[in-house]
């Protein structure tokens, strides 16, 4: 599985295309981000990414988590976003 991570400083336009890369290459991909400021950008990117493969006609959905990460020896948790295509519906 894919795994980009998201900082508060990241520009979301660089984050939304690679998300739109992987989901394209790959059909998925988790997004992970630490503190508000990051998971304000993740968020702003995933809906950028989403207008990006709306071209290619691929629509998306983000299934979020909590997630344990350690981080110079400390546990933190994270926000993980699950990317990937909206299954159509019969």
């Amino acid at each position: 599985m894919e795994l980009i991570k998201v900082a508060a400083n990241s520009r979301s336009t660089a984050v939304a295309g690679a998300i739109a890369g992987v989901i394209r290459e790959r059909g998925r991909v988790d997004v992970q981000a630490i503190g508000a400021g990051a998971v304000n950008q993740a968020i702003k990117a995933i809906a950028i990414a989403r207008g990006y493969l709306e071209l290619d006609g691929i629509d998306i959905v983000c299934v979020p988590a909590f997630s344990e990460v350690i981080i110079d020896g400390q546990e933190r948790t994270a926000i993980r976003l699950a990317v990937k295509p909206r299954c159509s519906e019969a």
